[in-house]
């Protein structure tokens, strides 16, 4: 089997491309359990001489830091958060988006600032192997003092405690650990809050986005140019000198994917009689450009916050330190997430306006793409389908990072609403994937009423492989199948522009 072996080198997205493709297992490097270890045993021997109280450490958690706790009592006092912690409502979470969440998890532990125990971290990584996937929900994170809730139920199983899917099966912790031959983890001081405090629940649900908006900004861009075949576009305004003075990066790499994708077409290059396109297809640099710069943006904030410590206290052994601050405040990603949000629906906006575009009987096009409108209502409907989601994604871009409703007493009295902005963001991801889908069902449906003209190589190739799936349309069908296998269709590929 192979691994990802875990240490301080930085992670990279295509490091967890790989690490999801390949279904790979984890390992810690001999360097990450000295650091660990290293600041195990520091925090154990800080212990035996401290007199003042650390905050949860030996003192209560939030509002409760001025109540100081026992020797006695500190594991108790570890465990009790984990459980009184686990307020998690509404859907489960994605299995993959959980395996992330633990992934990341332990790699920020590994980096060694947290005091955790490496028997614990350990016990992690087996549940990562073999596939132990805690259920996780939703709603409950404030994004404040990390994702308190998701994170409780993330390692509720490590304590026997809480319920998970092992083998296919949704069973109680303690049913799995039993079948694994596992004994819980007695929680030492400091690990529940090494476990709980943290950004994974919003770091892995704008890791797993951010892998998706790479892809759909591609799509776009791919879907773009059949539209534009089929709406007999012209090039005009993908040409590189229009580009040049108005230098934006993601301007000019959109511009360049148009024209690369369209490159010896046929249908593109002959006699225009209109001397311009609307909009939707005339200004496709300008706002594909811009959403992919935003992309390129947000991802060096997740990738910053993937190489990040985000719990508390931190500690620091060479500096016989240990710091209380807010390093588990969600506010670089709730931003950056509702800035995406945003960016990403744009995309899906101006397909939506496309796909009008090529029903509405333009430019010698059938009506609704059908030879017999009327008695066939043809592509009517995918267009409301993809209004609806365009208009829902407008809604879910409401920024969460604006609000902020104080908890514990006060004590934590601004918070980012980072993990509403996390699950909101990859429900936007998911619409406009569903809206592109719409467009390449309608865009290569319009363009074979263009045959027997030719497109680009590039394209025919592309159109030729969708065709196996989806085929063209004579007559009304039930459509939702046709968008279901589309997006099934879109999820497979891998853009080499």
């Amino acid at each position: 089997m192979e691994k990802h072996i875990i240490s301080p080198e930085k992670l990279s997205f295509e490091v967890i491309t790989n690490l999801i493709e390949k279904n790979l297992h984890l390992e810690l490097s001999e360097k990450s359990k000295e650091l660990i270890n290293k600041c195990r045993n520091y925090l154990d021997n800080r212990m035996k001489t401290q007199k003042e109280p650390i905050y949860g450490i030996t003192t209560g958690f939030g509002a409760l830091y001025n109540h100081t706790i026992s020797q006695d009592q500190l594991a108790q006092l570890q465990r009790n958060l984990v459980t009184s912690h686990a307020c998690g409502m509404g859907e489960e979470v994605d299995k993959k988006v959980i395996k992330l969440m633990l992934f990341l998890k332990v790699h920020a532990l590994a980096l060694g600032h947290s005091g955790i125990k490496l028997e614990t971290v350990e016990r992690i990584i087996d549940m990562y192997n073999n596939n132990v996937i805690p259920i996780v929900y939703q709603l409950g994170s404030l994004g404040a003092s990390g994702d308190l809730a998701p994170l409780a139920h993330l390692f509720l199983p490590l304590i026997g405690e809480g319920e998970v899917y092992f083998e296919g099966v949704k069973m109680s912790s303690q049913e799995a650990l039993k079948k694994l031959k596992w004994k819980p983890i007695v929680l030492s001081s400091k690990e529940g809050l090494a476990l709980l405090n943290g950004t994974q629940f919003m770091l892995a649900h704008g890791v797993s986005g951010i892998l998706k908006a790479f892809k759909l900004s591609k799509l776009a861009d791919l879907v773009a140019a059949i539209s534009i075949e089929a709406f007999d576009g012209r090039l005009d305004a993908f040409f590189e000198n229009i580009q040049n003075i108005r230098p934006h990066n993601g301007q000019i790499q959109t511009a360049n994917n148009i024209r690369y994708i369209l490159k010896g077409s046929e249908m593109i290059s002959r006699y225009k009689h209109h001397v311009q396109d609307p909009y939707s297809f005339r200004c496709i640099p300008q706002v594909h450009g811009a959403s992919k710069d935003a992309i390129n943006y947000v991802a060096s904030v997740i990738a910053t916050e993937m190489n990040s410590v985000t719990d508390n206290p931190t500690i620091f052994p060479d500096e016989d330190l240990i710091v209380s601050g807010g390093n588990f405040h969600g506010q670089p990603l709730a931003i950056s997430y509702d800035f995406l949000a945003i960016a990403i629906a744009e995309l899906g906006s101006i397909s939506e306006r496309r796909i009008y575009r090529l029903i509405s009987g333009w430019r010698q096009l059938p009506e609704f793409l059908v030879a017999t409108p009327g008695l066939n209502s043809g592509f009517m409907i995918p267009q409301y389908a993809a209004a609806a989601i365009v208009s829902q994604n407008k809604q879910l871009c409401t920024p969460c990072s604006i609000d902020s409703i104080p908890s514990s007493n006060e004590q934590e009295d601004h918070v980012s609403m980072g993990g509403n902005a996390a699950t909101k963001f990859l429900k936007v991801v998911d619409n406009v994937e569903r809206v592109l889908s719409i467009e390449l069902l309608n865009a290569a449906q319009a363009f074979d009423f263009r045959r027997p003209m030719k497109t680009s190589q590039f394209l025919e190739n592309f159109i030729a492989e969708y065709r196996k799936v989806v085929p063209f349309i004579t007559e009304d069908k039930i459509m939702y199948k046709e968008i279901e296998e589309t997006i099934n269709f879109v999820r497979e590929q891998k853009f080499d522009f």
